[in-house]
């Protein structure tokens, strides 16, 4: 058990709201026979078999019927007693079901608390914890298959594998400490300088992985633009596969951000095509201008649009010269149908260009490639596990610590201390050592009923 405290029983619909052919309501706390029986008027149920019968009310008349699962502690979800109701889909039924659930003395779960249990229960990891929302969130079906590997531990036994190595650097150091006359020789003879060589080689190749599982998870952010009636809304349909932006040679026709999300080759890709840059007295498109600005200073790419007939304008380039510097930016030239240029994807004054033609898709596929390479997606999904950006963060912490062990490996105090924070950055992956204001951070974003 990571803490000792007494559960209170507690309970949620775990389906998605509104109707359905079913319903589940999940009760998890200590000692929850008496609470079924209650239920049941008297019944029994017996360990991980399904109980069909009448679900009571106080005074004995039915609110509905269904199956009970009875999951005894510890060898159950949260580690507690659990209880299953799965009973008609209204939410009436539903309703009046979790009443007197409440009536029998449960009370509701907050977001994320069956999850938590579990965790503190020690019947999962954090890491997996986090992997039970993702896998509820995946946009993608590469994405789901990673989450789920997450969630099986996948991630987890990379970390803790690191974990152990390091533990057993840290005994190999701390043994010399008792022995101030010898300890290079010693460490040296133990090869303890090789040993952590090989050990930033593994964080490199899990860093690396978890990279690409956070890309499948977050995604990335793409905003077009450029001139009005250079082609953006046809671009943004011909990514999308479907008409949905409106696309009319008027200039100034998208007059705020359009939002689409696509997947390529896994990676869900959030597209924001956007009101054309220009100068402009209408007021709905000056609004609409503005917000393109905005999405631009959150976004992770810029595709740059040109009309391919007339290239980089005075325009263009103003519109260059307000895009901040941070932000990936890749040129496309855009109706190569109109001047006769094959689709090509090619590296002209340190820029990427991609010329295409949005109307008739040739060249969008080179263009979807191009977007995956920028943010460092390799398109082999095979091992990799979904990530988040505090798993990053902690990776990359413990990098850095053991970089500066590996520098000041011959000052064995601070070597020794180099590995314990190493070790404790990537013990936070999995919550070894993590502070409880980060677990209710991270729980309350889950969903009610997990």
């Amino acid at each position: 058990m990571r803490t000792a405290y007494v559960p209170a029983t507690i309970c949620a619909i775990a389906t998605a709201p509104g109707r359905g052919g079913v319903g589940v309501i999940r009760v998890s706390g200590r000692q929850l026979l008496p609470f079924a029986e209650a239920l049941t008027g008297g019944k029994t149920p017996r360990p991980r078999y399904a109980l069909y019968s009448d679900f009571l009310d106080a005074a004995g008349q039915p609110i509905d019927n269904g199956l009970l699962l009875y999951f005894p502690g510890p060898n159950s979800f949260t580690g507690e007693d659990v209880l299953e109701l799965q009973g008609h889909g209204g939410p009436v039924v539903m309703k009046m079901l979790l009443a007197r659930c409440l009536a029998l003395g449960a009370r509701l779960a907050e977001p994320g608390e069956f999850s938590r249990r579990a965790f503190l229960n020690d019947k999962m990891d954090l890491a997996q914890a986090e992997s039970v929302a993702d896998l509820i969130d995946a946009s993608s079906e590469t994405a789901a298959r990673s989450a789920l590997k997450s969630l099986k531990g996948a991630f987890s036994h990379e970390i803790h594998q690191l974990v152990d190595d390091l533990i057993t650097l840290r005994m190999l150091v701390e043994a010399t400490l008792d022995f101030p006359d010898e300890e290079i020789d010693f460490l040296q003879q133990a090869d303890a300088l090789g040993k952590l060589q090989r050990l930033r080689g593994q964080l490199v190749r899990v860093q690396s992985t978890a990279r690409q599982g956070a890309i499948l998870r977050e995604g990335m952010h793409v905003v077009l633009v450029g001139q009005p009636n250079v082609g953006k809304s046809s671009l943004m349909n011909a990514l999308a596969g479907d008409d949905v932006a409106i696309v009319t040679d008027i200039a100034g026709t998208t007059r705020d951000t359009v939002r689409e999300e696509i997947v390529i080759d896994g990676v869900p890709v959030h597209v924001i095509d956007t009101a054309g840059l220009r100068e402009t007295e209408d007021v709905v498109e000056k609004i609409g201008i503005e917000r393109t600005w905005q999405a631009i200073e959150r976004a992770d790419v810029a595709l740059v649009l040109v009309d391919s007939r007339d290239g980089v304008t005075a325009g263009v380039e103003a519109i260059l010269s307000r895009l901040p510097e941070r932000l990936p930016r890749l040129f496309v030239y855009n109706k190569t149908d109109l001047t006769g240029e094959a689709p090509s994807l090619t590296e002209e004054a340190g820029h990427t260009v991609v010329r295409l033609s949005a109307r008739t898709h040739e060249g969008v596929d080179l263009l979807k490639g191009r977007l995956l390479e920028l943010i460092g997606y390799s398109g082999d999904s095979e091992g990799v596990y979904l990530a988040r950006e505090r798993h990053l963060d902690a990776i990359r912490r413990a990098a850095e610590h053991m970089e500066a062990a590996e520098i000041l490996w011959e000052q064995v105090e601070i070597f020794a201390e180099e590995l314990r924070s190493a070790q404790n950055s990537l013990s936070e992956i999995t919550g070894e050592f993590t502070p409880d204001d980060l677990l209710g951070v991270i729980f309350s974003r889950f969903c009610i009923g997990k």
